[in-house]
């Protein structure tokens, strides 16, 4: 079997990675109903449930933050039965020795996962949850490049018929801003954990001013008129300065964006497939802009807050698709198909895969 043979797509494992990965982009979404009602620990014990099976939990006990906290736990263990599947599925079927380490690594890191959701329950340490929000967002952008490497438009882009070249300056500020939307996402997280999402109630302002004042008096007057109980989740200055850090990130991950996407159109082209993605990505940035004002607006209202996080998600993706799928594209790699300088990357050469 030769090399091009190799990576023509199996439809089902790519249908089964595809499904796996829309069932990790909605337990993130109920991981984000489970923060913003501050349902996280609403069910006391783990791996039980109140005592009983997980899955034999009496419908009685399905009401208030348990119910959400409850079904977070059961899609949960539905997206590892599903990861342990896929996992064995690529390394039986799947010709290509780094996809197979692949679905070994995404099962070893929804196995993580589950642990960390578990030890924040057992350990009542708020601050894991900062680490299980980061692992559920490293853990959907590999869901989704499974998915993307099983597909028929993997296969067709990787046979490089239609060939052309990414400008590697183009590549790497894509690859930067990527990055920087996954720093961005753990403030974010680290802000949902810390119960400091409303840290400042206003927007675009902050506390009517461009910079807050931040002193110790100022921060007691505005504990003093917050809604929430002060004794419980007084706002700190650290958190105010957060938030207006997570601000100013998001002001230049729009800008970032804004200039992948026109540069996408100048040197590639309006109807090349990245181009596309880049100007899909700045639609999303926007919406994520939007939704983040939208949050303060509305006092941080449970399923915005959660839309803000699912969109967080798709943008983090998307960056990290495109950087993949124009890895192999770059200036001074033209001649080498992007299916084969992944394999490289995961150390299986191309002359390794056409002997199989």
């Amino acid at each position: 079997m030769n090399a091009k043979a190799q990576i023509k797509n199996d439809p089902w494992l790519h249908r089964f990675a595809v499904l796996t990965a829309i069932i990790t982009f909605l337990l993130i979404g109920l991981g984000g109903l489970v923060t913003s009602h501050e349902a996280g620990m609403s069910v006391p014990d783990w791996p039980t449930s109140y005592g009983y099976n997980m899955f034999a939990l009496p419908i009685k006990f399905w009401h208030g933050g348990a119910f959400f906290e409850h079904t977070h736990r059961l899609l949960a263990s539905g997206a590892g039965f599903l990861t342990t599947i896929l996992a064995v599925w690529l390394w039986l079927k799947d010709y290509r020795k780094w996809m197979k380490w692949l679905g070994v690594t995404a099962f070893l890191l929804v196995v993580a996962q589950g642990v960390l959701g578990g030890l924040r329950v057992t350990m009542h340490m708020d601050s894991l949850g900062i680490f299980h929000g980061v692992v559920a967002q490293s853990y959907f952008v590999l869901m989704c490049a499974i998915a993307l490497f099983t597909s028929r438009f993997w296969s067709e882009w990787s046979d490089g018929e239609k060939r052309f070249s990414v400008p590697r300056g183009l590549w790497t500020l894509v690859l930067a801003t990527t990055i920087l939307i996954f720093t961005q996402l753990i403030l974010g997280a680290t802000m949902r954990h810390q119960h400091a999402g409303l840290a400042i109630h206003d927007f675009p302002l902050a506390y009517g001013k461009i910079w807050p004042d931040t002193s110790a008096d100022a921060v007691a007057r505005y504990n003093a008129d917050r809604v929430e109980v002060i004794s419980v989740n007084p706002i700190t200055a650290f958190q105010i300065e957060l938030q207006m850090v997570h601000r100013i990130i998001a002001l230049a991950i729009g800008i970032l964006v804004a200039l992948c996407a026109w540069l996408s159109w100048k040197r590639l082209g309006g109807k090349n497939p990245l181009t596309k993605l880049a100007w899909c990505w700045l639609a999303l940035i926007f919406s994520q802009i939007a939704l983040g004002a939208w949050t303060v607006w509305s006092n941080k209202a449970a399923d915005v807050a959660t839309l803000h996080v699912l969109v967080g998600a798709l943008s983090l993706v998307t960056g990290a698709l495109w950087c993949i799928i124009a890895f192999g594209r770059r200036e001074g790699a033209t001649n080498i198909a992007p299916a084969k300088t992944i394999s490289g990357a995961f150390g299986t050469s191309p002359a390794m895969a056409a002997n199989k």
